[in-house]
């Protein structure tokens, strides 16, 4: 009986300690992006495939980020990985590493994003042709935009033309846009994208 509870707790520690390095594996990856030669020698200390070590350090390395972009508290983090059907002491370590480097984490995943250019400033003009030597009875309305966007510090101006039929078209169009973004689903994928 003591020969089993030995193996056990030797069983135990080994896992533990695997689950330990491939989560300073996983954090290695988010940090510098991923390296097939860890993987192999990984593998090859656990004897075991690389592509097990591949998948089991991947989907850590999901877990933690998406843990991290929800800013997930202890109780959800734990209810989260429960499903895993992991030994209480796996749980706990996940969780230990989880709040320890979430803070990390979510600064490296910011300094990853992309800084696209987004609205700063606009100016609009109306003009309208009431006739020319050709046509004296010709009205023709224009719409003139400038149009300023900022890109990391750096502004971008954009002089756009439309007729009034056009502008009323994509007004509606873009309001139609914002509508959908109150709609139930578009804010559930809106909560996981952040």
């Amino acid at each position: 009986m003591s020969y089993r509870l030995t193996c056990a707790v030797e069983a135990r520690h080994v896992l533990s300690s695997v689950v330990r390095e491939f989560c300073k594996i996983s954090l290695e990856f988010i940090r510098k992006g991923t390296n097939p030669k860890v993987y192999q020698s990984a593998a090859q200390k656990l004897s075991i495939d690389t592509e097990t070590v591949r998948h089991g350090v991947e989907g850590l390395m999901y877990l933690m980020t998406e843990s991290s972009k929800l800013m997930l508290n202890e109780i959800d983090f734990q209810d989260s990985i429960m499903t895993l059907a992991l030994p209480e002491s796996m749980r706990q370590l996940l969780l230990q590493f989880y709040l320890q480097y979430r803070h990390d984490i979510r600064s490296i995943m910011s300094e990853m994003t992309m800084d696209i250019p987004h609205y700063h400033n606009l100016e609009w003009r109306f003009d309208v042709k009431l006739a020319s030597r050709s046509n004296r009875r010709q009205t023709t309305p224009t719409v003139l935009l400038k149009l300023e966007t900022e890109d990391c510090g750096e502004l971008s101006r954009t002089v756009l033309q439309t007729d009034p039929v056009n502008l009323l078209h994509l007004t509606k169009v873009l309001d139609a846009a914002l509508q959908e973004m109150k709609s139930p689903y578009c804010r559930r994928i809106v909560r996981n994208i952040k």
